[in-house]
């Protein structure tokens, strides 16, 4: 019995061992692992990296919305964004939103290979080609009602793409260059988009308005004055995002702005005025004064003889003068 029971606890012992082996060989923790299984895992890895690429290379953004300026009475191109050779169409869709309009959207599907346009009216606007080839949607020529949002989503094997455009309308102020009769030198720049900067050569007291219009067209004037100076050529600058523009004026005289008030002036207008007055009067009243000392008859032989020292007489011209005024 003793020799049994001896043999049955080194059978246990010896499983025990043979169990303990085992499970250091597949724990995960000690890092051993069969070498099959390490194989496995490296084919795996590999194949998951090469799918990553895969899939990395068909990425598109996802949604994209650019801001975009066109100048008015110009053609506008709108693109959708870009599809990979590998994807497969399904649908593309414009949707399109204007200022006071309903939205209006224009639609393409590839499997049946049609078009449609719910809520469009405006002509203008419409799919640059065929929209199978090329997506892109056209605006010719551009109004300043096109102001608004643009959104092209595009369907493919590889999921939904979108790409949004606001346009804005640009419109060129109408430039002129004048001068009023109080010698202010008036420029102005009317109903552009948006407003126009103004800025003068050379520079003087000047006073800029605004003046909004409807559509978001805003009329701009700036008006000047030279203090103290002369000028005799003015020059108005007009930047705006559609392009600048200059206008001089000549001036024959100049612009001469004295440094006191108006009235200041007519007063001293006055003053000369009646310097000159008294003056003329008198220089009149000296020369009718002589006139009346003077006989109103002479003789001949006076015209011929010079008259001797001291005596006080006419000349021969005022004699003369006097003699046919008697007659």
């Amino acid at each position: 019995m003793s020799a049994l029971r001896v043999l049955i606890s080194i059978n246990v012992i010896v499983s025990e061992c043979i169990n303990a082996e085992t499970r250091t060989l597949v724990t995960p923790s000690n890092g051993l692992r069969p070498k099959m299984s390490k194989d496995n895992d490296s084919a795996a890895s590999t194949n998951s990296s090469l799918m990553d690429r895969k899939q990395r290379s068909f990425i598109l953004p996802v949604e994209a919305n650019t801001s975009l300026s066109k100048p008015v009475d110009t053609k506008a191109v709108l693109s959708c964004p870009p599809i990979t050779q590998k994807a497969v169409l399904v649908t593309i869709r414009w949707e399109i939103i204007l200022r006071d309009k309903p939205s209006c959207t224009r639609a393409y599907r590839r499997d049946a290979n049609e078009t449609r346009a719910i809520n469009c009216s405006d002509e203008t606007i419409s799919w640059d080609s065929r929209p199978d080839r090329n997506p892109a949607l056209q605006i010719d020529p551009v109004a300043i009602t096109h102001d608004g949002y643009y959104r092209c989503e595009v369907v493919t094997s590889h999921g939904h793409f979108y790409h949004g455009y606001h346009l804005t309308v640009l419109v060129p102020p109408e430039v002129t260059l004048f001068q009023l009769e109080n010698e202010t030198i008036v420029c102005r720049a009317a109903a552009g988009k948006p407003a126009a900067q103004i800025s003068w050569t050379p520079g003087g007291d000047c006073h800029t308005v605004e003046e909004p219009l409807g559509s978001d067209t805003v009329t701009v004037q700036s008006s000047c004055r030279w203090e103290d100076h002369r000028v005799s050529k003015v020059s108005c600058s007009v930047s705006h995002l559609t392009g600048n523009r200059s206008l001089s004026i000549e001036l024959s005289q100049g612009v001469i702005v004295l440094g006191f008030p108006p009235s200041t002036l007519l007063i001293v207008l006055y003053v000369k005025f009646s310097l000159f007055l008294v003056i003329l009067v008198i220089v009149g009243f000296i020369y009718f004064q002589r006139i009346k000392d003077c006989s109103p008859f002479f003789d001949v032989q006076a015209l011929l003889t010079p008259e001797s020292p001291g005596k006080d007489a006419c000349s021969p011209g005022q004699n003369l003068l006097i003699h046919y005024t008697a007659y």
